[in-house]
């Protein structure tokens, strides 16, 4: 059927304009895409359960995300760029998740088996999540782990005092259930050849992430008492014990992970613990609560200085000499620290670079690496210039554990398809298989104001600095539920409640009439079920003319029908109008008149 300009020009503005179409804010920044909003409304309602159900249909960590995220998603959240109190996106999903989880709520289903095997290397976020991407597809997977416990660096590099040990056990059994095989204790290039995986498996993922600590040179360097901050955290978390740690503790860095290696200081031991970075401490990249956290347990910021040498007597370590650094880049934006002619001395007896990790090669020189030792790939699809081979978290370039899981799902669905024999390109939208900038552009919600963000409640620092004791409790569930509700639900799709045609046949506009562009027809009963009362258009931020849309398509399809309505129903108004104007049913006055 063709239809008048109006029509189309009608539909073409609200099929590419609709924002009902845009994700939420916390879910487009999200690298996992978690339906942030969902599952926060859902304690809201206190849904707990369906909560967990919603955050588990993306994530199978929820309870180690709840505590570790960087939680990217509450930097983009309405009330954080509104009144710098973001929803506690993060901690609603421990709640949940410590609440509410149960394994016979996993979803375990997966396709019939394909009879092809994949190889990964990697315990991590990112091998973890790859293997369950194509155990669900049904291929075989085998995860060859050099450790001998899981998780990565999340169990190796993340303190136990921010996440308990036993839950990324808990949640790692996911794989297990789902028929993943883990090999622990196995290094490739030493217990097993790099070829034998290539040969003896139809793909290959390498996601052994970055282990390897990276060490700044530095005047005197070569003193003992100087460890890196990947070996330091790595020993602590499996021996809860330092052989290198002294009374007298300074870190170097400004990231989380140099507040991590502080406030473990303590816990091993330390008397004093100092911190030392470039970055001015309001430019410290470290995130908010790990700094409160460090201040609040006695770690000293000695921020905006740079470490120009390391003293030692008889070898050892006694101090560091600092310098004021005035700025970290030049004015192309390169790194390129320049300094005042101010100084400073630091007594200690120990010093742990937090300045970087670097990835330690697991393919015998077989795939190019390239700088911190990442491997060569194509960004889009994970896959290497070795047939079959493909990469995906830290030596890929993540920086945070839910950034490894997305490359380590993109990695999955590039290998799904590699074995299947299709494009690893055609129909995939890149753009969405990571973080990205939602098209959302909605008002604050009529009546809104500030509220304060509730967070988990904390042992006292005091307390907290001398063990590796869970030191925040988390949420209670008058909190929870309190925090979840200040959510602004920044979703398109206030037509739907104001419009019972709406809610019945489309998910929200823009989806109703991409359809309709796509095929060029219209149910007539839709278009005939618009009473054209305007509701919608008047709570649209987009003003759509839904009215004038319907009106229009009502006149192409009666005309392209006779001049009479396309829906059977209406004959009986045919038939009335008939009759009504006949000689049975039409009286006249006498005379004529």
């Amino acid at each position: 059927m063709k239809h008048n300009d109006v029509v189309n020009s009608i539909a073409k503005d609200i099929a590419e304009n609709c924002q009902g179409a845009y994700d939420a804010y916390c879910q487009s920044t999200c690298p996992m895409h978690t339906d942030a909003i969902g599952y926060v409304n859902l304690i809201g309602e206190g849904k707990g359960e369906e909560a967990l159900l919603k955050i588990r249909e993306k994530l199978f960590l929820p309870g180690t995300l709840g505590r570790i995220c960087a939680h990217p998603c509450e930097s983009e959240c309405k009330r954080n760029t509104e009144y710098k109190q973001p929803i506690s996106i993060a901690m609603l999903k421990r709640y949940a998740t410590d609440k509410f989880d149960d394994p016979k709520l996993w979803d375990l289903t997966k396709k019939t088996s394909t009879g092809k095997k994949v190889a990964i290397i990697g315990a991590g976020p990112a091998g973890a999540q790859a293997s369950i991407e194509l155990a669900r597809e049904g291929h075989k997977v085998t995860i060859f782990e050099k450790l001998n416990v899981v998780g990565g660096m999340m169990h190796v590099g993340i303190p136990e005092y921010r996440l308990p040990r036993n839950i990324i056990n808990h949640e790692y059994t996911y794989l297990e259930k789902l028929g993943v095989e883990i090999k622990l204790g196995v290094e490739i290039g030493k217990d097993i050849k790099f070829n034998e995986l290539t040969d003896g498996y139809d793909a290959v993922i390498v996601a052994n992430g970055a282990h390897k600590g990276n060490k700044i040179p530095t005047k005197g360097d070569d003193a003992t008492g100087i460890t890196t901050a990947a070996e330091y955290l790595r020993e602590i978390a499996l021996t809860h014990n330092s052989e290198i740690a002294g009374k007298s503790v300074l870190v170097i860095g400004g990231g989380d992970v140099a507040m991590d290696c502080a406030r473990s200081s303590f816990r091993v031991g330390a008397s004093t613990v100092n911190l030392v970075s470039l970055e001015k401490e309001k430019d410290l990249p470290a995130s908010h609560h790990e700094q409160v956290g460090a201040k609040e347990e006695d770690v000293i910021f000695n921020c905006g200085y740079g470490t120009t040498e390391i003293i030692s007597e008889d070898g050892k370590v006694t101090g560091v000499k600092l310098v004021e650094c005035e700025r970290i880049f030049d004015d192309s934006g390169n790194f390129n620290p320049s300094y005042t002619e101010k100084t400073l001395e630091i007594s200690c007896d120990t010093i742990v670079f937090a300045t970087g990790q670097i990835v330690e090669d697991a393919t015998e020189g077989i795939v190019k690496q390239g700088r911190g030792g990442r491997y060569e790939k194509n960004n889009d699809t994970m896959e290497t210039s070795v047939k079959n081979v493909f990469v995906a978290g830290d030596v890929a370039g993540s920086n945070t554990v839910i950034e490894a899981m997305a490359l380590g799902r993109k990695a999955g669905l590039s290998v799904d398809r590699y074995l299947k024999g299709e494009s690893l390109i055609e129909g995939r939208d890149f753009v969405k298989e990571g973080s990205f900038k939602t098209k959302l552009d909605l008002p604050l919600p009529e009546g809104h104001k500030d509220e304060l963000r509730l967070e988990g409640e904390m042992l006292d620092g005091k307390i907290r600095k001398v063990t590796f004791k869970e030191c925040d409790a988390g949420l209670t569930d008058d909190n929870a539920l309190k925090e979840a509700q200040r959510c602004f639900k920044c979703e398109c799709k206030k037509c739907l409640p104001e419009c019972i045609m709406l809610t019945e046949y489309s998910e929200y506009p823009g989806d109703l009439f991409a359809k309709f562009l796509e095929t060029g027809n219209f149910d007539p009963l839709v278009a005939y079920s618009c009473n054209m009362c305007n509701q919608c258009t008047l709570v649209c931020p987009e003003e759509f003319d839904f009215a004038k849309f319907f009106g229009a398509i009502r006149k192409d399809m009666v005309k392209a029908n006779s001049g009479n309505s396309p829906l059977k129903g209406h004959n009986a108004i045919n038939i009335h109008q008939k009759l009504g104007f006949s000689k049975l049913f039409t009286t006249k006055n006498k005379g004529g008149k």
